[in-house]
């Protein structure tokens, strides 16, 4: 018992450990949500976040211990993100045809979706810890993040609102393009990317390479907008209260 304990305190000195073993369980997940035929409501990630929980609470590793070594991960998401301004680039031309809506709905789709959910927690009667940390909950990791830390928040508590937000939104998304009888992939792509974020964007672009830059560019301009705006609501929030 002993041996194993140092070994596992050896295995987790070094990043390579966390690193390792947060990538197995992005194969993995990916692996079986191919097997399950892609569904929609069980995207390869949420599977993933699901092996790696469990994974951690079979061999005893705390998630601070983990989150540390994982710091080299975390460090990707922006350049990840930057990426996403490939396919902005390429479909430019559509963009601008639609810039006028575009400019007009994103302000109101962005404040609903950070004031819903805190108006719910806040009913719920949870603390300003979670308000600060759910407030982003529609941004972007890398922009949330530092958002939430601005706030007061948790990154733990940010990152499973993310995870929640980004799985619910696809199925509501596609709902909501049905009932409304809405087939523009454009349309469609933004929404998902303005409220699901990376995990929004990622349907997207399974949907078609059009859906993935306006995805792409819904999320881009909602954390823009969020970082801007939220932190200044939130301080006035609290000078009024």
């Amino acid at each position: 018992m002993l041996a194993d304990t140092s070994l596992l305190t050896m295995l987790t000195t070094t990043p390579l450990f966390a690193v390792g073993l947060t990538l197995a369980a992005y194969l993995i997940g990916n692996a079986l949500f191919q097997r399950l035929k892609r569904p929609s409501w069980l995207p390869a990630i949420l599977i993933a976040a699901l092996l790696l929980a469990g994974a951690l609470a079979l061999i005893g590793l705390p998630y601070a211990t983990y989150q540390q070594g994982a710091t080299w991960l975390t460090v990707l998401l922006g350049p990840a993100t930057v990426a996403l301004g490939m396919p902005l680039y390429q479909q430019l031309p559509r963009i601008m045809e639609l810039w006028r809506p575009l400019a007009i709905c994103l302000p109101i789709a962005a404040t609903l979706a950070a004031f819903y959910a805190m108006a719910i927690a806040w009913l719920l009667g949870s603390s300003d810890t979670i308000l600060a940390s759910i407030a982003a909950k529609s941004v972007t990791a890398p922009i949330a993040i530092g958002i939430t830390e601005q706030l007061g928040g948790t990154v733990p508590l940010l990152m499973g609102a993310l995870l929640i937000t980004g799985v619910v939104t696809i199925p509501c998304v596609s709902l909501a393009a049905r009932l409304l009888r809405i087939d523009d992939e454009r349309l469609i792509g933004f929404a998902l990317g303005l409220n699901g974020h990376a995990i929004g964007t990622v349907r997207a672009f399974e949907i078609s390479p059009q859906a993935g830059a306006f995805a792409s560019l819904g999320m881009s301009l909602t954390g823009i907008f969020t970082a801007l705006l939220l932190p200044l609501a939130w301080r006035l929030m609290e000078m009024g209260g």
